[in-house]
Formats: structure tokens, C-alpha cells, sequence
């Protein structure tokens, strides 16, 4: 039977350790005893002995004072050596200093006095203006809206925007002749815009609004604007979805480059580089809709949207796939065209057809807008991915293909380069935050700031029905698109004073005679109407007949055939008053009855009798031959039944009745 002595220790190893560590603080303590008994270094100074004499004895052990560590207070004084050499590396680096400055200074380009840039009056002046501009500068810390102020920044900065906006409203309403009024009021839609969310962004926008009301001149009324547009751009949402967000921070960020134009480089700077970016995305999405629409084949709208395209956004990434893709879609009215049936002589069509003449000038229509297309990528965007399609396209039509200058080669590798290249982090973006592609916007180029006039579908339809016409009848006149300009004969007559109106009947005059249109060849003769009776219904004229030979003619009176049906201006030929219209007139025309006299008051009711009572006559007052009123005596009445204030005395069985 084999023996285990019990341990307090779990296994054999938990012991080794705590032997092992045991044996290392008991090797330690002897290690630390001897360091805190070592004496520490006394100076000259206080031991009173020069430093160039013999050492000072060691003072016993218990009158040595014990080492403090880390505090600095009780840190050992240098010596005069150490001192000296202390001073004398600063002395040494000074110098240094010195020395490199003046070899910079002596590197430096001397430039003339008379090449020297001077400031001028005005560059004086708006230097001083912007020192006095600088209220906030140089202002006692201790003011109570300045401590409001810093403290609402301070809670901004920490984010919480709640906090702030309650100092800072505290601070408009206690002080408002505060100097940091306006900063305030800056400050409070900050806030806003900084939490984020719907609520929040719509409310900043109404506080940046507000502050271009209030301070319209001040140079952070162009920053409030460009926050404006970035409300809208971060609510922007992807090329195929809403874009309602994107036009107006589109009409932000223009208002703000139109508006303040002397505003900071770097605001405007930021401005542009958003409105590029906005505009990507509307172009994006033109784009977009015109690939729909040709892939159903519908090539005036297809065309009309990379018109869009082309016109409205210079700076678009891929504005070679749009020039490229107009140029498709004029191909396939081409190719249309080519496959329809050619009219042969003296045979009839089975369908549609064409002879060959028409043909080629609607081919030379359609390719020839093709080819410019193609060309302008090969010329504008010789940089641009798809310019080698372009060239194939070219060469295609057996047509040459152009050479870009250096300047327009230049150009185009300027824009391209500047645009930014994708990477893993901006796909992951792209694809978890659900934001619209602006990756490959430019960051060079001015983006328009006014819309072009705006190609329909309509307006492209007509032009390719204009195109079908020439090319069906080439001498036909072509068709104006605007307002036909008036002629000189018109332009001659608008400018002549108008006739005097007469109300009598129409008649003809100056009418030439069967020799000549000349006025002194011929004469007039007036014919009046006649009054006659006929059952047929028209209208009296009078007419001037010319005499053929020119001499005078007695007048001769020409009898209608008819008379008039009615006296009506229509039937008769005299002016209507009315124009025609009918007179307003009551179709009973007879005379009113007489006003009936009013019948008599009914009788006065006597509300306590309940019934009706003929005041009689007598009892009315009647004047005297003096002219005195005399009083007549009223009947008498019966007044048991009538209420009164006054206790009468029961009689009979009412005794017992207790109502």
C-alpha cells in the first residue's frame, strides 16, 4: 500500500510555483534593504564646502533623510558645472538658430525695391475693414451672452443639440442687442442640421431660410444657402427613384453661386463641387430613361433624352455613351429606312415604298446627324472609355476619321483624370448605404447654371416630319416653326391712321373700271336703297357704280327686289345699338293694379281674461272746443277672476279649498 501525505496545495506543480516565487521575494528583500540604506548624494551648497575642496564627511545613518521618490520638489540641485554646460547648450542652439536664419535669409532671391509688391489705398482700406468687421475679437470673456454663447458651442460640439439650442434661444431672448446675435441665430440652425433625420433637416432649412431674411449682406448668408442645398443633397435618393431632392439642391446650390459671387473660395469651392455631383446624378438618370426607351425602340424619345443629356449637363462621366447613343438611335431610322421596299416603274406596291431619290436624302439626313454625334466623341472626348467605338462606327460609314488638336486633347485628359476611381470602400458604400453614385463626377469645370431650353419627344417627331416632307417634295416651301412675320404691305396699312367708323349703310367705292385701276379714268355713281316689300329676307345695300368711260353719271337709283321682312337692324341695314343682342325687356307689359289700402289692426286681447275685448270709442280721449283733453270714465269690470297682491277674504266652499 503506497503512502500519500496530504498538501495544502492542489497538485504538484501549484506548488513548485509557489516555492519558485517564494524563493524570488526572499532574493528581492535583501536588494531593497540595501538600496533605501544608501546615502544620498549631498551638494556643495549644503554641505557649505566649496566644490573644489575635499568631500564632506558622511553624516551617521540616522540623520540621513529618506529618499522621496517622484516628487520634483525635493529633486537634486545642479552644480555650477552642470549648470555652466546647461547654459551654455542653450547658448550654442541660439546661435545655431541664428545662423540658419541668416543662411535663409541670405538664400533668399533678392528682389528690387522697385519689383517689391506694394499694398494700395484700396488693398489698405479693405484691410482695415476687415479688422473693424472683427467684433467678436479681443471682447471680454466674462459677459454673460459670450458665456452663453461658449457654452451653447461647447454642448453643440459634445452633441447635444438640444441643450445648445436652449442656450442659445436663452441668449436671442435676454440679450437682443447682443453682438452674437446674429452667430446665434447661425448657431441654432447648426444644430439642427447637425442632429439629422427629417423633422430636424426640415426645421434647419426654415432656420437658414430665416437667417438669409434677417442678415442678407453677411458673408455667412452664402454659407446658411449652401446649407440649404446640403439638406437637400443628403435626402437625395438614387438615379431611378424620386428626384425631386435633387432638383432643388440643384436650384440651392445655383442660388448660392449666383447670389454671392465675393463669397469665401472654399464655400464656393465646396458649392461647385456638390452642384457637379447633383448633377451627375440628374444626368445618370436622363440617361437612364433614354437606354429604357431605346431598348422599346422608341428613338424620338430616345433621341430627346440624350439631347437633355448633352445640352443641359457638359461635365457628365459618361456623356460619350450619350453622343453615342444618339447617334445609334439616328442609325436605326437609317437602317428603317434601308429595309423599306423601293417603288419600281409602272408596277404597283405591294406596301410602303420609296423610291431611291428619297431614299438617299433621308439617309443623308439621318446619317449625317449620326456621324456628327460620332465625330464630337472622337474630337471633344478623345480621352473619354468609348471613344474607340465612336472610331469604329466612323469607319463603319466609310467616313474619315478626325484628329483632335492639343488643346482638345488637353482638355478632355483633364477631365477625365479628375474624376475619382472606385475602390472597395466607396462599392461597400454604394451598396449598404443606398446613396446615389457620385463617384465619377468631375473636379474640374464650371457647371452650367441655367437650364438650356428643354427637347421633348414632340419637338424631335417634328423635326423628322420635316425631314420625310423635303425629302418627298424638295421644292416644297418649308414651313416656319414660329409666328409668320408680317409682310411690308401689312406693316404699311398697320401704320396708316385708321378710318373714321361710319354708322351709315356699307357702300363700295374707288372700284376700277374694265379699262384700268386708275382713279381718273373712272367715276362713282351712289345707289341708295328703297323702301319695297318683298317675302324674301336680306338686306339693303347701297353701292357706287363706276361709269366705264370716266364721264359723269346722273345717279340712278337700282330698286331692290325685296323689302325687308321687319324693322330689325339685321333685315333693314341700320346700325344695332345692341350688336345684335337681344333688349332685356319684361315680356308682361301691362299696368300695375292700384296700391290697396291696409286692412284694419285686430282687435286688443286681454291677456289676464283670455278672450277678446272691442275697446269701445268712448273710451278714448277727446278734446274740448279749448283744446283741453277730457277723460272719460271706463266701464266697469269684473275683476274677481284677476290676480292680486292684496288678501281677499274667502267666501262660500273656496274657505275650504287650500289652493
Amino acid at each position: 500500500m503506497r503512502f500519500t501525505m496530504s498538501s495544502f496545495f492542489p497538485s504538484r506543480k501549484a506548488a513548485q510555483l509557489a516555492g519558485l516565487a517564494l524563493a524570488v521575494a526572499l532574493v528581492s528583500l535583501p536588494l531593497k534593504a540595501q538600496d533605501a540604506a544608501a546615502p544620498a548624494p549631498a551638494s556643495p551648497q549644503a554641505s557649505g564646502t566649496p566644490a573644489s575642496g575635499t568631500p564632506a564627511p558622511t553624516p551617521a545613518k540616522d540623520d540621513q533623510p529618506k529618499p522621496k521618490k517622484h516628487n520634483p520638489i525635493f529633486a537634486r540641485v545642479r552644480t555650477t558645472d552642470e549648470q555652466a554646460k546647461v547654459d551654455q547648450a542653450k547658448a550654442d542652439q541660439a546661435k545655431a538658430a541664428k545662423v540658419k536664419a541668416a543662411q535663409v535669409k541670405a538664400d533668399k532671391p533678392k528682389v528690387d525695391k522697385d519689383d517689391k509688391v506694394k499694398q494700395t489705398k484700396d488693398t489698405r482700406r479693405e484691410n482695415k475693414k476687415e479688422v473693424r468687421e472683427k467684433v467678436l475679437v479681443g471682447k471680454d470673456a466674462t459677459l454673460p451672452d459670450k458665456q452663453l454663447y461658449d457654452k451653447a458651442l461647447a454642448q453643440e460640439k459634445s452633441g447635444h443639440f438640444d441643450v445648445a439650442r436652449l442656450d442659445l434661444q436663452t441668449l436671442l431672448n435676454t440679450y437682443p442687442d447682443s453682438q452674437y446675435l446674429m452667430r446665434a441665430k447661425l448657431a441654432v440652425a447648426d444644430c439642427w442640421y447637425k442632429e439629422g433625420g427629417s423633422a430636424s433637416l426640415t426645421q434647419a432649412e426654415q432656420e437658414y431660410n430665416d437667417f438669409i431674411t434677417f442678415f442678407p449682406n453677411v458673408p455667412e448668408a452664402a454659407e446658411a444657402q449652401m446649407r440649404i442645398g446640403d439638406i437637400y443633397f443628403k435626402q437625395m435618393d438614387v438615379p431611378d427613384r424620386d428626384y425631386a431632392k435633387a432638383n432643388k439642391a440643384e436650384a440651392a446650390y445655383r442660388t448660392m453661386l449666383k447670389q454671392y459671387p465675393d463669397s469665401p473660395k472654399e464655400v464656393r469651392d465646396e458649392a461647385t463641387q456638390k452642384l457637379r455631383e447633383v448633377q451627375e446624378v440628374l444626368a445618370t438618370r436622363e440617361a437612364e430613361i433614354a437606354a429604357f426607351y431605346a431598348s422599346h425602340e422608341n428613338w424620338a424619345a430616345t433621341i430627346a433624352r440624350y439631347d437633355t443629356v448633352i445640352d443641359s449637363y457638359p461635365l457628365y462621366s459618361h456623356l460619350d455613351d450619350a453622343l453615342i447613343g444618339k447617334g445609334d438611335a439616328y442609325e436605326a431610322q437609317a437602317r428603317a429606312v434601308r429595309n423599306t421596299a423601293t417603288c419600281v416603274p409602272n408596277v404597283k406596291p405591294l406596301g410602303p415604298c420609296l423610291t431611291e431619290e428619297i431614299k438617299a436624302r433621308l439617309l443623308q439626313y439621318d446619317d449625317g446627324i449620326a456621324a456628327d454625334a460620332y465625330r464630337k466623341v472622337v474630337i471633344e472626348h478623345a480621352a473619354a472609355p468609348h471613344v474607340e467605338d465612336a472610331k469604329e462606327r466612323l469607319a463603319a460609314m466609310s467616313l474619315p476619321i478626325p484628329t483632335p488638336t492639343a488643346e482638345q486633347l488637353a482638355a478632355s485628359d483633364a477631365l477625365e483624370g479628375s474624376r475619382a476611381q472606385y475602390n472597395l470602400r466607396r462599392r461597400l458604400e454604394l451598396l449598404v448605404m443606398h446613396r446615389p453614385d457620385t463617384v465619377t463626377a468631375a473636379q474640374i469645370g464650371a457647371p452650367p447654371l441655367e437650364d438650356p431650353p428643354a427637347t421633348t419627344a414632340p419637338v424631335i417627331l417634328k423635326e423628322i416630319r420635316e425631314a420625310y416632307v423635303s425629302a418627298l417634295n424638295p421644292n416644297a416651301p418649308k414651313t416656319p416653326s414660329g409666328p409668320t412675320p408680317p409682310t411690308s404691305d401689312a406693316a404699311g396699312d398697320a401704320a396708316a391712321p385708321a378710318a373714321p367708323i361710319s354708322t351709315a349703310a356699307p357702300s363700295l367705292s374707288d372700284v376700277p373700271g374694265p379699262g384700268g385701276s386708275s382713279a381718273g379714268d373712272s367715276s362713282t355713281t351712289t345707289m341708295t336703297p328703297t323702301e319695297s316689300r318683298s317675302t324674301g329676307s336680306g338686306t339693303g345695300v347701297g353701292v357706287e357704280v363706276l361709269s366705264p368711260n370716266g364721264g359723269s353719271a346722273a345717279p340712278v337709283v337700282a330698286k331692290p327686289a325685296f323689302t325687308p321682312a321687319s324693322d330689325l337692324p339685321a333685315a333693314s341695314g341700320k346700325a344695332d345699338p345692341n350688336f345684335g343682342l337681344k333688349s332685356a325687356t319684361p315680356t308682361n307689359t301691362s299696368a300695375l293694379p292700384d296700391v290697396e289700402k291696409p286692412s284694419e289692426a285686430p282687435d286688443q286681447i286681454n291677456e289676464a281674461a283670455g278672450k277678446g275685448q272691442q275697446v269701445p270709442a268712448t273710451a278714448q280721449q277727446s278734446a274740448d272746443a279749448k283744446g283741453k283733453k277730457k277723460k272719460t270714465k271706463a266701464p266697469k269690470e269684473d275683476k274677481t277672476d284677476e290676480s292680486s297682491s292684496k288678501d281677499k277674504k274667502k267666501k262660500g266652499l273656496d274657505k275650504l279649498n287650500p289652493f
